[in-house]
């Protein structure tokens, strides 16, 4: 996942709490295919485990991110990886493929990101990634708002997380040179190995940063009861009301 926001990132917490978000990239690694050879950019890498899987099909990889701490957790798997902003990119017609798994939502602003993608890949180059989609983490969200509300704050502006329909994307990526091949929307409650405890811990720093910190442990327990009922099973697991928005894209020749 990339980190584009304010939000800051341990990677050891990270894989305790998060180590899902990798393990459930099968289809959109399956979409890319990646070939021996080819020059790929991990856009939001992470801690590498993806882009080492990348390297390990035979890809030349460069992983980024924008947390310092999980381009270092990259660079100890061997991989080359370089702090950059997914919005601010640099490169020009390097790229056979972009990658990017559950970290596009976290970049602001989009138009930027998709435009420092187009300028990143080489004409027919393919831009394919899964982010958030329309309705993720919805209930959480609401939760998350609720309990801001309740302490006399608003939600945060802008939302830090950019969750589009397919249609809305589709546009945002024509609108950059790109033609579309193929685009779902996917249903995908996810179990959470450590609770909504860590996922609290994880993930509402963009939510809950502003309060002061002697609050913010009572903000997570009141956040996580507010959810109990919608998202913890008779069980006492804890299942995610995840949706993600997987697509191919390939820049037209005379696009980006």
């Amino acid at each position: 996942m990339s980190k584009q926001s304010n939000q800051k990132w341990n990677p050891a917490q990270y894989e305790e709490n998060a180590a899902y978000v990798a393990e459930m990239a099968g289809e959109v690694l399956a979409w890319l295919a990646p070939q021996p050879g080819e020059r790929i950019l991990d856009l939001g890498c992470g801690d590498g485990r993806l882009s080492l899987s990348l390297a390990q099909a035979g890809a030349q990889v460069l992983a980024v991110d924008g947390s310092a701490e999980m381009v270092e957790a990259a660079r100890k798997r061997g991989l080359e990886a370089r702090v950059a902003q997914g919005q601010a990119l640099q490169f020009e017609r390097e790229f056979d493929a972009v990658f990017s798994n559950a970290a596009l939502h976290w970049m602001h602003p989009q138009e930027d990101m998709i435009a420092g993608v187009a300028r990143a890949l080489k004409p027919g180059g393919r831009f394919v990634a899964e982010m958030g989609g329309h309705g993720c983490a919805a209930s959480v969200i609401v939760a998350l708002v609720a309990v801001l509300e309740r302490r006399g704050l608003g939600r945060p502006e802008p939302m830090p997380w950019f969750f589009p329909t397919p249609e809305q994307y589709s546009d945002l990526l024509e609108e950059a040179g790109f033609f579309i091949k193929k685009m779902h929307l996917v249903h995908r409650p996810t179990p959470l190995p450590t609770g909504m405890e860590g996922w609290m811990a994880t993930f509402s720093q963009p939510f809950f940063g502003a309060l002061p910190e002697d609050e913010r442990e009572s903000a997570h327990q009141e956040a996580i009861n507010l959810l109990r009922p919608v998202l913890q099973d008779h069980q006492g697991a804890w299942v995610a009301d995840y949706v993600r928005l997987r697509f191919e894209a390939v820049l037209q020749a005379d696009g980006g």
